[in-house]
Parts: C-alpha cells; structure tokens; sequence
C-alpha cells in the first residue's frame, strides 16, 4: 500500500507489463521511470507526496541488499553492512557463549569458492567509529558545518541565478521567434518551413534549461530548517544520549546511520593497521587507522576494575555498573568509556554471574541503605563503623557503594554495633519519638485549616 502513487495522492499509468514466455504469460512491474504517466497531486492522499516518498525511501533502505545497509537490527555491532570488494561486511559471533562479534567478509567463499577476504575485530572498530561520530556531531563542529551550509547555499544560488537568466533569455529567444512564424506569409512554405524549425528550436532549449533547473535543485542538498541554536544543544545532548542506559545498541545504529552514509574497511598488511574510509552523509570523507591487533595482544581491564565489577554485580544491574565506572573515572583496557555492552562482555570473559534479586527479597549481598535497615540503624553510623573496621564490607573504589552480606548483619560484630547506637543518646539510630517537624502541617478540621508543629 505505501509504495502505491495513490498513498501520496499520485495519478500513474502504465506501472505494469506482460512478460510473455513458452506459452504463459505473467504481470510485471516497471521500474518507476518506465512508466507512461505520473502525476502527483491529482487527487487527496494519504500523506503527503514528499511524505509518501520518503516513507518508500526508507522502506526500500530497510531492504538488505548489497546497495543497502538493512533495517537496524538488534545485535551490538555498530558498523553492519560496512563494505569491502563492493561486497558488505557481515557479523560473526565466536567465543564460547558467542557474544564476541567480528566483522568479516564471506560472500566471496560462500558464492563464488573464493579465499576469505578479510576479518577483524569489532570492539576497536567501533570504539573509533564512536569517537569520531561525537566529534563529529558536537557543538564547534556543527558550528562549522553549518558556515560551510551557508557558503554552499549561496553557491546554489548564484549558479541557480545563472540559469534563470538562461531561462528568461531562452524564452525571449522563444517569443521572437513565434512572432517571425506568425508573421511570416503561409504561401511561402520554404520561409514557414525554416522559421518553424527556429521555434521548435527555441522550445527544446527553454526545455533543456528548465530540466537543468529542476535538476539543479533536486541534487544540490539544501540546508536544515533547524536553527543553529538547535542543532548546537543537539550536538550537546547526543553525548548523553548515546551513553544513558535506556539506549540499546539499535538505536545507536540509527544514529550512526543517519550521520554516516558508508564505511569502507580495508587492511594494511605491510602496516598492520585497519583502515577505515568513513563516507559522511554531508560528502566529506574521514580515513581512520587503526593498529591491528597481533596474535596474543590483549588490552585488558585492570585487575582491580574486575574486582569492583566482580564485586558490584552482587548488588547492580550491569547499566547501574557501567554509570558507577564511568562516575570513578574508570576506562576500558582500550581507554574507551564504559557502557552496559562493555560491562556485560567483561563479566561474560570474567565468568562473573549477572545481578538477578531474589523473588521473596531475601538477597545474600545488600548496599548500605538496604543493610542498614535491615540492622535497624542509620546508614551513616553503618558507614562509619564499615571504615573503621568493626563489620566486614567491600568498597573496592573511592565512590562505589558499600557491599554488606546479609550473613554478617547477624553475626555478634553487627548486634554489638545496632547496641551501641541505641545506647547512645546524641546520636540515635533512628528518629527520636520527641522531634518536631520544622515544616508545617496543614489538616482540616471543622472546615477550617489548622496549621500544627
């Protein structure tokens, strides 16, 4: 239905032809410049036309075909359907749960018998794809693009200038000579006969000129209609976007899809280097290089970044782990920010178990808040007697959270301090029974409000 001309209020004829063969014969559709007549805005769509357009564009994009990226699909590679050899990248996930993806090229052994192409990581790649797009798409680099738009708009316009004086001349031309034609004696056919041909001249230039005219601003890319100050808190707030929890990975390639048109790989043997051709959606072009990585080199994590991780995933889900890394200042062993894809990887290479709570909320490893409840004191006085050492706890980082067992809030250790926190009347545990609020109540009494302490 939506890649029907009616959905945008479009008049076409001649869409179909009949292929005939070895005594059958069958309906086929031409493509969209084979047909006889199109005409949009002949009667009320759906949508718009321009609407209607960009819907079939968009559909036909999802397609996956080798002009085509595809539909975004859920997996965590950024970069599918990168090209090589005129051919797309596909994924391959290896490792022993497969969640390891590496982009690799196997339509030539596949199709053809070929030797395989290429294949190489995908975490590097995507960590410099990523970096790249943020610098991209941020506040200065906007700014600059957007002086470039305007620089490029006013070329436009002075070349669409240029021909529409064309234009106007052609049709001057035109006119002058239908007056010759008009004027001239219909007796004296070899005189009609040459002026005709002048004119009929004239009208294929005038046609010529506007076809030159619709073409110019058909292909010439023309500018948004957001303003500067829009695009710039855009640029702004994309960061924070594409690193808050709620982003899964296909959203992110929806990004990346949006600003980057192709990326072409390629590997430099002598060099040992990947390299990458990033084709902008504005026509600008970016070659990054990447070292490629040899047989057993790692870039690890940290040794007492696993152990947090090891010991936050007790109590954290792995987007609560990742804010918690990041907050510390903490990096992957490629210096990359931390997400919840790179924390999940790491617990899945670690062997770590994922967070999951215990249905009747009776879980083994609380934080302080939940432990200090359940011992009955305050957090803070649980805190301070965490670093002072009278109960056992793990706080592996300067602003991680404190990881209490429940074993130990039963232990004579734990009694002892919910004890001395009763007992000490300056600094109770919990809100003593005579304290006033310093806020107001209002309540209704008698139909009238009485305000209370």
């Amino acid at each position: 239905m939506i890649v029907n001309p009616a959905y945008g209020g479009s008049y076409a004829y001649g869409k179909t032809r009949i292929a005939a063969g070895f005594g059958t014969s069958a309906i086929r559709r031409k493509d969209r410049d084979e047909w006889v007549a199109s005409k949009p805005g002949a009667h009320e769509g759906y949508v718009s036309w321009e609407r209607a357009e960009a819907i079939r564009k968009m559909v036909s994009d999802n397609i996956p075909q080798s002009r085509h990226h595809g539909a975004a699909k859920h997996g965590a590679a950024l970069l599918t359907g990168l090209r090589r050899c005129g051919r797309k990248l596909t994924v391959r996930y290896t490792g022993k749960k497969h969640d390891i993806p590496r982009y690799s090229c196997w339509r030539g052994p596949l199709d053809n018998g070929e030797a395989r192409c290429i294949a190489f990581g995908e975490l590097r790649v995507d960590d410099a794809i990523e970096h790249a797009l943020l610098q991209v798409v941020g506040p200065g680099a906007i700014a600059a693009a957007e002086a470039a738009a305007l620089q490029v708009a006013r070329q436009r316009d002075q070349v669409r200038d240029a021909l529409c004086r064309d234009l106007e001349a052609a049709h001057y031309e035109a006119n002058r000579a239908f007056r010759q034609y008009d004027a001239s004696d219909p007796e004296n056919r070899l005189v009609t006969a040459e002026l005709e041909t002048r004119w009929n001249r004239a009208l294929t230039h005038v046609q010529e000129v506007e076809n030159k005219i619709a073409h110019h601003d058909t292909d010439t890319p023309r500018g948004t209609a957001l303003p500067v100050e829009d695009l710039t808190a855009l640029g702004s707030d994309l960061e924070q976007v594409w690193f808050a929890p709620t982003t899964d990975a296909k959203l992110r390639k929806r990004i990346v899809r949006t600003v980057i048109r192709e990326v072409v790989a390629e590997l430099d043997d002598i060099a040992s280097e990947i390299v990458l051709l990033v084709h902008w959606a504005g026509a600008a072009h970016t070659e990054i290089r990447l070292p490629k990585r040899r047989r057993g080199q790692h870039n690890a994590t940290a040794p007492d970044i696993v152990e947090a991780v090891r010991q936050l995933a007790r109590i954290a889900s792995d987007d609560v782990i990742a804010r918690i890394l990041n907050r510390n200042g903490c990096a992957t062993g490629n210096g990359n920010r931390w997400t919840r894809e790179r924390v999940t990887a790491l617990r899945s290479y670690r062997k770590i178990p994922v967070f999951k709570p215990e249905p009747n909320g009776l879980d083994l490893w609380l934080n302080l808040s939940g432990a200090a409840k359940l011992l009955g004191v305050a957090p803070r006085t649980l805190r301070l007697a965490a670093e002072a050492g009278d109960i056992k706890a793990n706080h592996p980082l300067a602003d991680d959270p404190w990881v209490f067992e429940r074993a130990e809030l039963s232990k004579t250790a734990a009694q002892q301090i919910k004890k001395r926190a009763r007992q000490n009347p300056k600094h109770p545990a919990v809100s003593h029974p005579d304290q006033q609020n310093l806020f107001s109540s209002t309540t209704k009494k008698d139909g009238r409000n009485e305000a209370k302490l």
